[in-house]
């Protein structure tokens, strides 16, 4: 079978990194033809955006896709790509896997770090509800929810406040509680644990935790637990053993993803799925590091393991496990590895980008 899938190069490494991945999923012997598409700074200086309509057409043709990292500029500029397409394609949930992987440098050698983040991609404060400072509907909003709030009131005035809105649904709670607890049963897992702060915003997250615990019911072979945000975080530091899959709010989530990320050796090694019905966008968790574009130098085992994650997706498991493994083995013998893996970030023998994704295309 030929699977259609829609190949985001990205900016910055982004298209090296690309590269990279298209190499080692191609050494699978799946067969995929690929739509290129660009997104991002390099395509919005040509045309006036950073999303071009031809890759939203390639993304509902193919109802899949794996995307290079693109920038998001702070402060600044166009929104993120990353969330744009999550909203349009209604990507609701991102599934980010944090495995500790043999030759990876990490300060917890004690124990093998396996845990599963699953994070809701189209509510809470990243919905994109915002009201900017000293304008007249600023002004508006903050009277309104000062005459009418019971639970508190906002106390600076327009013309230095901006405010946001968190928005949190029982549909929307429900369907990425029930994607945790599928998820954790289809792949052998043992525990799910909810991540809130519903000791503070009861309408909120308070609610989300309500639906957590009515889904978790219907899930009787699973675990089930729940955590406050920041004791979760030190958890994690802790004792990371105990966890196993994690199901929060998109802010928790994406704040949660980069520390479990950081305990298993970094952004390097930390891929993701963002699924819906209208279909699914894989990408790796880090940036587009533009600062080192064109020097063949970045670690390119994020965006290979998302790849890994879309073949699992297209129901390709075998070629998954092969592909995993053969970046596994890669990464444990240490020799052909980008500076990052290496024991001593300067050590001489760091190979670059597409050779390590050649050493890992000759392990397959």
């Amino acid at each position: 079978m030929t699977h259609e899938v829609t190949l985001i190069s990205g900016d910055g490494t982004g298209p090296e990194l690309a590269k990279a991945a298209r190499k080692c999923i191609d050494a699978t012997g799946v067969k995929i033809n690929w739509d290129v598409q660009e997104a991002g700074v390099d395509v919005m200086a040509r045309i006036g955006t950073p999303i071009p309509d031809a890759l939203l057409e390639s993304i509902r043709r193919t109802r899949c896709a794996l995307k290079s990292p693109i920038t998001t500029p702070v402060g600044s500029g166009f929104r993120s790509v990353n969330v744009y397409l999550r909203q349009v394609f209604g990507l609701y949930a991102c599934i980010r896997p944090c495995k500790q992987y043999q030759g990876v440098r990490t300060f917890f050698d004690r124990v093998k770090i396996d845990i599963v983040i699953v994070r809701e991609n189209t509510e809470d404060l990243y919905a994109g509800t915002e009201f900017e400072r000293g304008q007249p509907e600023t002004a508006e909003l903050i009277d309104f929810i000062n005459a009418r709030s019971k639970s508190g009131r906002i106390k600076t005035g327009p013309e230095e406040t901006g405010v946001s809105i968190k928005p949190i649904s029982v549909s929307g709670s429900e369907r990425i509680v029930r994607c945790a607890f599928d998820y954790a049963r289809a792949n052998g897992r043992k525990k799910v644990t909810a991540v809130h702060k519903a000791n503070i915003m009861k309408f909120s997250d308070g609610l989300y935790l309500e639906v957590a615990r009515s889904v978790a019911k219907e899930y009787t072979d699973i675990e089930f637990e729940d955590r406050i945000v920041d004791n979760m975080c030190m958890q994690l530091v802790q004792k990371p053993e105990l966890y196993d899959v994690l199901v929060l709010p998109n802010l928790y989530g994406d704040v949660v993803s980069d520390l479990a990320a950081g305990l298993v050796g970094g952004l390097g090694v930390a891929p993701g799925a963002n699924i819906g019905p209208a279909g699914a966008v894989f990408e790796a968790t880090h940036g587009s590091a533009p600062k080192y574009k064109g020097l063949n130098k970045v670690n390119p085992t994020a965006v290979i393991l998302s790849g890994m994650l879309m073949l699992r997706h297209l129901g390709e498991t075998v070629a998954a496990d092969r592909l995993e493994k053969a970046v596994a083995d890669v990464i444990a013998e240490g020799k052909s590895v980008t500076y990052d893996l290496k024991a001593d970030r300067n050590d001489p023998t760091a190979v670059g980008t597409q050779e390590m994704a050649d050493a890992i295309g000759a392990k397959l």
